[in-house]
């Protein structure tokens, strides 16, 4: 954040010295070896005529300088199509999604049957020049010929990226469309001046665009339609075309039309889209009125800049909006049926519906900023709408009008169109019961407490009584809390999900509905029995949501399938078998190898793929052990697999809350996937192929509510088939919520009570309506996290049946940050993603041979090979991962190899060390990474050398927003992540960085390369702030409470009742609350939840980054489990303030010397114990005791590597263990005491003084870890001094650490 100079404008001292510091290095001929760590293209600047600093960044286009109209596109997707929509003619477009270039550009002298470029919407492009935020070099796709850079080049088009495109959004957003100039290597003296920017407004953009004379397509075809080219795009000549068998006469723009000199005999006339003011169409606006004058009217359709020219014609006006709509996923409400569609827009101005004439009234409207949409007459033919229904880029949910037009031409009766009156028949619920999912376990787990959370949530605002059945006492769900009951449910059942439990609880409580796809697989297969047996209906108890057979439909393959053939959609070849010998009769058919998997089953439980007859016997009788049907499908391992989030409400509406696709080709469970979000190559064409299919399948089957569909697309055509599926809320629908702030659970809630999409608000912006497909500007990316190293014999091989145990979600701009990001948070021990670093690779097994096979470990065997310098092809071949995915991989790789052949610090960054820096942090590499690469110690000092050194460079990241919208509306929720993609923040931290201390923040900049002492860095870690003078300036700044993470065996979903419980407290008290977490099965990462959402990593480097930003009054680290406790030392150490038990404290009851030691001072018994610097050591200690002994590592979750040896063989094997799992911390070895009764005793204690304690029995003895043993309380079987010699020693620990 750099102060503009007044005697140095336009740009900064400090850029103006890096820019020509750049300029010197290109003009470099000798090299460094560090060239990967450099920005490629030359510098680039883009100036705004509203005097705001000048954006600086790196040229990926043509070189030379040109202005514009700065304006902006929301689209995920459908680049080529958007650089050649002639509405964009004369302005400057900044893509708001970060990545750009992925699937390259398609080849232009491929034409379709009229002569038309196929995958581009005109002859050229059409903008002035690209502005993006990260650029993608290389590309991956079957129909790409070339770069985007080449075309950009080849067409003259100058382009940048290296913006921050949010923060450009948004001030385009607050003060309206700006003009531009960009500049490519810039002349630094040159003034900003009026003179530097063409206004292409004040120029007629229309007459450049159009037609110069009349061109026919579909001779001898009818009807005959005039369409008035003011920039038309090739997709509506193809609708017209190729869909309705019109001939099309496409004439200029100022073609007379009351004269006709080319005698055209027509029955219709359209109005195309165009760019800029319509009235610098006068012509057409004449011609137009000539057509409503006639006697005989005769049908009129226009779009977009048609809308407004028509609306001229009948004598209304318009106006110029602030921004405009640009973008794919604008929701426009028919006024006829209140139905809402998602439309694609790119216009800067709109009929102002006040001034419409007599005869003329509104037909669409946008439901986000209730502007114009669209105008009908009463009586006549004419009618015109501001969208494009002929999308490419975009949906092509409306469509429908051409058919409506072409109706119109042929005097077809158009259908009466009316609502459907469901508004005001809605029924009305006064007790509903929610089935919840039960414990958890493998392919069900947290997900479905945030889904119930979010379910009562909705339930409660609508006033109903909740009924909750869950026996899962871990949860936020089942939660009570007597000043909440305006967020939990009214009675919680703690018992088994059966139905004839579930019966008795109705017959009991009386409920109008219940509520089964919000519990996983285990209440929805409850519901479907109660359903198939008559007894809800018995009952009188509804069903909310989507319907039982609806999701019989879903789940029984034949029945699916036959569905899907009604529709003219297909599965992939697929049978349904009963039995063996079905199923193997089955198989054959299909030919092996074939996809086993039972039917009604979760997380693909007994499926797998048999290559043989002997291979099929053993699955098939593996999969009847869980399900009486088994579904025998074909093998589509290799092709890409892909998702959509589909949500429908009862007067079907129908939208896409999230597309994601699998980085793992077909053949492995989605969840133990590593999953991308949005879709990364896909062109728009196929991924609104793949929508389209999505809505139709949909609402043919009757879904109301939340859905998920999964396909297999042929990653050479566009190919595709459905896989299945979900009618329920999954992991998938957890994810997609946190991935775009869509809290689907909640919508899909209220959906199921008989709500509409569009009477429900988005929930982050407040203001807008909640019939909308998010636009993201960031990139998410989820990492399953798995345990199957707890469990000896076990295969760590995927494929179709789900292992793991729970999953993180990374969000950044760039791929390689997410996917560094998501490696860290998934195993802390990690500084990265490192192939031959990471300790993650079998020396012992052939490289190849670990990338063929799908295991847990496959990803670091590709980086390894990465590493090693194979190709990105020959990877491709071993692994079929998407190349574009494997050459993101590389560029980590080869950044690794550049930093640590550098060898210092100091010659990293002697040379463009600010770019080289920056470089390094925007593909994800943590300061502790670094540090390891160039060869510094393993320890705190060297992570905080590397901090010191990048802040000292002006590099710290920046805090951004999820708003759902990709900035085109403000967010009214601080739901947060991090990233060096940016240069500001979102969010306006100058009064709490005000709290920080001067000594500190001015001290970064003095520090040397080289830590001459302890005594240096201990003066360095001094608080960032000092504390409060009053409680309100606490609560003011507020507490940061350290989240779970992600799940794993030991650390679960209570981690998450803890996290939430905390900062619901911290909320009741008045605290500004701060919450850091990255689990998206969790309610604590719903961002409503705290004042303040970190959807970041649980490392010290963001912590600090966190911490630094919001000075708050501490951090709370008790209430997440062993990744905040392992936290609390460095935290402290680096002079966070840590609330609670002291840092020091937590250390001496985590350290197991330091533990030992303690009880032996307080004169507490314990089993004889010792620390071992040996084996041998350790052998003679288990022979002075005795066998058996126990192996207790420090600082571990769960007991890992704790082992019980019974032997000298056992008691080594165990040592090896635990040294690798505790790293540098204490083992100690204990005497084991045979047949002892465990006790555990949990306590609340306030400055050593014990508040409240319970105390619970093991029903096994000692030996059983307490979270898989079976646990009493209150104790039954103990004695009165048992129970006070438990209290004394525990009230005696309590004191000691306070």
């Amino acid at each position: 954040k750099y102060q503009e100079p007044e005697n140095i404008p336009p740009l900064t001292e400090v850029k103006i010295k890096r820019l020509k510091f750049i300029r010197e290095m290109d003009d470099k001929s000798d090299s460094d070896g560090l060239e990967c760590l450099d920005f490629k293209g030359d510098p680039a600047v883009l100036y705004l005529a509203d005097g705001s600093i000048p954006l600086q960044g790196y040229s990926f286009g043509a070189d030379h300088s040109i202005s514009g109209e700065v304006v902006f596109n929301t689209g995920m997707v459908g680049y080529p199509e958007a650089l050649t929509d002639p509405s964009y003619r004369g302005q400057i477009l900044v893509l708001t999604y970060p990545l750009v270039g992925n699937y390259g550009v398609p080849d232009e002298s491929i034409l379709d049957d009229l002569g038309l470029p196929a995958y581009f919407e005109s002859s050229s492009i059409h903008i002035s020049a690209l502005v993006v935020s990260s650029y993608s070099w290389e590309h991956s796709h079957w129909a790409a010929q070339k770069t985007l850079s080449k075309w950009l080049k080849a067409s003259n088009v100058p382009a940048i990226y290296g913006v921050d495109t949010r923060e450009l959004t948004k001030n385009l957003r607050e003060h309206g469309s700006i003009l531009g100039r960009l500049v490519i290597n810039p002349d630094l003296s040159e003034q900003v001046t009026p003179a530097m920017f063409d206004d292409p407004n004040q120029r007629n953009l229309v007459k450049e665009v159009s037609t110069s004379s009349v061109v026919v397509y579909g001779k001898g075809n009818s009807p005959k339609i005039i369409a008035y080219d003011c920039g038309m795009k090739y997709n509506i000549i193809r609708y017209f075309v190729q869909t309705h068998n019109v001939e099309l006469h496409v004439v200029p723009f100022d073609y007379d039309l009351e004269k006709n000199p080319e005698n055209i005999q027509w029955q219709g006339l359209f109005i195309s889209n165009g760019p800029g003011d319509p009235t610098m169409c006068p012509q057409t606006v004449k011609s137009i009125q000539y057509a409503l004058a006639m006697e005989n009217p005769r049908p009129i359709f226009g779009i977009c800049l048609g809308n407004q020219l028509l609306a001229m014609a009948s004598g209304a006006k318009t106006f110029k909006l602030k921004y405009g709509n640009r973008g794919m996923n604008q929701p426009c409400i028919d006024l006829r049926t209140g139905r809402c569609y998602i439309t694609p827009q790119n216009h800067g101005f709109a009929v102002d519906s006040d001034t419409l004439s007599e005869g003329w009234k509104p037909l669409f409207m946008n439901a986000n900023d209730l502007t114009n949409e669209g105008i009908v007459h009463t009586n006549k033919p004419f009618f015109s709408v501001q969208f494009h229904p002929e999308a490419c880029g975009g949906p092509l949910d409306t469509a429908f009008l051409f058919k409506k037009f072409i109706g119109h031409v042929e005097n077809i009766p158009q259908p009466l169109v009316l609502q459907d009156g469901r508004a005001y028949t809605r029924k009305t619920y006064k007790k509903v019961l929610l089935v919840g999912s039960g414990g958890l376990s493998i392919g069900q787990a947290g997900e479905f407490d945030y889904s119930g959370s979010q379910c009562i949530k909705a339930l409660k605002e609508e006033g109903i009584e909740v009924i909750l059945i869950n026996p899962n006492i871990a949860t936020v769900q089942t939660s009570q809390e007597a000043k909440e009951a305006n967020r939990g449910a009214d009675r919680v059942y703690f018992l088994p999900i059966r139905p004839s439990v579930v019966m008795d609880i109705i017959r009991k409580e009386n409920p109008d509905g219940i509520i089964v796809s919000m519990g996983g697989q285990t209440a929805l297969n409850v519901g479907v029995e109660l359903w198939k047996t008559g007894q809800l209906q018995a009952a009188g108890v509804e069903v909310l949501g989507t319907q039982i057979p609806v999701i019989e439909a879903t789940e029984d393959r034949e029945i699916f399938s036959a569905k899907l053939k009604e529709i003219d959609e297909t599965i992939a070849l697929s049978y349904s078998a009963t039995n063996v010998q079905e199923a193997l009769e089955s198989a054959n058919k299909i030919g092996y190898p074939v996809l086993v998997r039972a039917a009604f089953a979760l997380g693909g439980l007994g499926s797998g793929f048999a290559a043989n007859d002997t291979e099929m016997e053993a699955l098939a009788a593996k999969a009847f052990a869980s399900s009486d049907q088994i579904l025998i499908d074909q093998d589509l391992r290799g092709w890409k697999e892909l998702e959509y989030e589909v949500v429908r409400d009862s007067s079907d509406n129908c939208i896409t809350v999230c597309n994601m696709e699998n980085f793992d080709p077909l053949g492995i469970h989605t969840g133990d996937s590593i999953v991308v979000a949005p879709s990364q190559t896909l062109t728009n064409r196929e991924y609104f192929m793949l929508r389209r299919t999505a809505l139709k399948v949909v609402r043919h089957l009757g879904i109301v509510g939340e859905c998920n569909i999964q396909y297999a697309l042929n990653p050479e055509s566009e190919k595709y088939c459905i896989i299945e599926v979900n009618a329920r809320l999954s992991r998938s629908s957890a994810l997609a919520s946190k991935a775009t702030g869509f809290p689907l659970a909640y919508v899909a809630t209220k959906l199921s009570l008989g709500k509409d999409l569009v009477s429900i608000r988005n929930s982050v912006t407040k203001t807008t309506t909640a019939c909308f497909e998010p636009s993201l500007d960031y990139c998410v990316l989820k990492m399953p996290r798995w345990d199957l190293r707890k469990f000896q014999h076990v295969s760590n091989e995927l494929g179709s049946s789900m292992l793991s145990v729970g999953e993180v979600m990374a969000i950044g701009r760039t791929f390689e940050e997410v996917i560094q990001k998501a490696c860290r948070m998934v195993n802390p021990a990690l500084a990265g993603l490192d192939g031959e670093d990471s300790n993650l690779i079998e020396d012992n097994v052939d490289l190849e041979a670990q990338m063929k096979t799908a295991t847990d470990t496959r990803l670091f065997a590709v980086q390894t090979a990465l590493e090693k310098g194979w190709t990105v092809d020959a990877v491709h071949e071993a692994t079929k991962i998407d190349r574009w995915f494997l050459t993101k991989l590389k560029n980590i790789a080869q950044m690794r190899h550049a930093v640590k052949k550098c060898g210092n610090l100091q010659d990293l960054t002697r040379t463009n060390g600010i770019e080289r820096m920056r470089s390094l942090k925007l593909a994800g590499f943590s300061d502790k990474q670094i540090a390891r690469y160039l060869g510094l110690p393993n320890d705190l000092s060297s992570e905080c050398r590397v901090r010191d050194k990048r802040k000292s460079l002006g590099i710290i990241p920046c805090v951004k927003q999820i708003d759902t919208l990709a900035a085109e509306f403000p967010a009214q929720t601080n739901y947060l992540y991090m990233t060096y993609a940016g240069q500001e923040d979102d969010l306006d931290f100058s009064s709490e960085r005000a709290a920080i201390t001067p000594s500190y923040r001015s001290s970064v900049n003095k520090f040397s390369d080289s830590l001459d002492s302890q005594s240096e860095f201990q003066r360095r870690a001094r608080r960032y702030g000092s504390a409060p003078k009053t409680i309100q300036e606490a609560k003011e700044r507020g507490v940061m409470v350290l989240g779970c993470g992600a799940y794993c065996i030991g650390s679960s979903v209570e981690f998450d009742w803890c996290a939430v419980s905390c900062v619901r407290q911290l909320r009741k008290d008045g605290f500004k609350s701060i919450i850091i977490n990255y689990n998206p099965e969790t309610v604590s990462t719903d961002y409503d939840e705290s004042d303040q959402l970190f959807f970041e990593e649980l490392s010290l480097e963001r912590v600090l980054d966190i911490y630094e930003r919001q000075a708050p009054y501490g951090v709370v680290v008790s209430v997440g489990g062993q990744i905040p406790n392992n936290l609390s030392g460095p935290l402290a150490e680096c002079g966070a303030t840590i609330l609670g038990t002291s840092a020091t404290d937590i250390e001496r009851a985590e350290d197991r010397r330091q533990f030992s030691d303690m009880l032996d001072n307080l004169g507490l018994k314990q089993p004889a114990w010792s620390v071992l610097t040996s084996k041998d050591e350790a052998h003679s200690f288990a022979e002075k005791v005795g066998f058996p002994v126990l192996v207790r590592p420090s600082f571990v979750l769960s007991g890992a590597a704790m082992r019980v040896a019974a032997d000298e063989t056992q008691l080594r094997n165990f040592l090896d263990l635990a040294a690798d799992v505790a790293a540098d911390k204490p083992v100690v070895v204990t005497k084991f005491i045979v047949n002892a009764k465990e006790i555990e005793f949990d306590a609340v204690a306030y400055n050593g003084q014990i508040l409240n304690y319970a105390i619970g029995e093991h029903l096994e003895n000692a030996g059983v870890h307490s979270g898989d043993a079976t646990v009493i309380l209150p104790a039954q079987k103990l004695y009165v001094n048992t129970i006070r010699q438990v209290k004394k020693s525990a009230s005696a620990i309590a004191k000691s650490l306070r």
